[in-house]
């Protein structure tokens, strides 16, 4: 579970118990009950904790980020997003909502990657794009349901779902691995582990 999800639960059940008790208290107080279940002290303690927890949670999230940047092979991109939050754990780490991701490659070819989500490490400047991954290159475009994009290991790794439509024919596959410093790519599937093509390409990558 991640930070922002666990503050949204930890808001949600200061808010009920501060409902009950003080709902508690005025109950007992019309009923002639004396004794008080819930201390003003306490009430105050109840409210700070919800505001904080809101604070964290709004100075978690940005809007409408952008980052660019050069990668090892020497092509510019440019990532955007909606909306993002930083991970508790690794700060380097941005999770994404409504990604767009552009590649301008040194052949002056362009691709186009966007995905509801995404995470991006803005120190090694490694992507994962999810959920409804559309790429645009030229007059081709593919569809999956998962991306990545290894600026280490200098690789595009696509799967699940994967179709392609392009100028060398309709391709339906489990997962596509781009060997972007050999330019070269391979086709596989999931069930039998074996790869079914493997194709040079000499012109046009994605």
């Amino acid at each position: 579970m991640n930070r922002g999800r666990k503050i949204k639960l930890a808001q949600i059940f200061l808010f009920l118990l501060g409902i009950f008790l003080i709902y508690s208290t005025y109950y007992c107080e019309k009923t002639d009950f004396k004794k008080k279940l819930i201390s003003d002290k306490t009430k105050k303690e109840i409210i700070r904790e919800i505001k904080e927890s809101e604070s964290k949670d709004a100075n978690n999230i940005f809007y409408n980020i952008k980052y660019s940047g050069i990668d090892l092979s020497g092509n510019r991109f440019i990532l955007t997003s909606k909306e993002a939050t930083t991970s508790e754990a690794n700060e380097a780490i941005i999770n994404m909502k409504d990604v767009k991701a552009t590649f301008y490659f040194k052949d002056n070819t362009i691709l186009n990657v966007t995905s509801k989500t995404g995470i991006y490490n803005n120190q090694t400047l490694d992507m994962k794009f999810d959920n409804n991954v559309l790429m645009t290159y030229d007059d081709n475009w593919l569809k999956a349901d998962d991306a990545e994009y290894s600026n280490s290991g200098n690789y595009l790794l696509i799967k699940n779902n994967v179709e392609v439509n392009s100028d060398m024919g309709n391709i339906n596959a489990d997962k596509l691995f781009f060997d972007l410093k050999m330019q070269k790519l391979d086709i596989g599937s999931f069930e039998n582990n074996n790869i079914n093509a493997n194709i040079k390409i000499n012109e046009k990558r994605f």
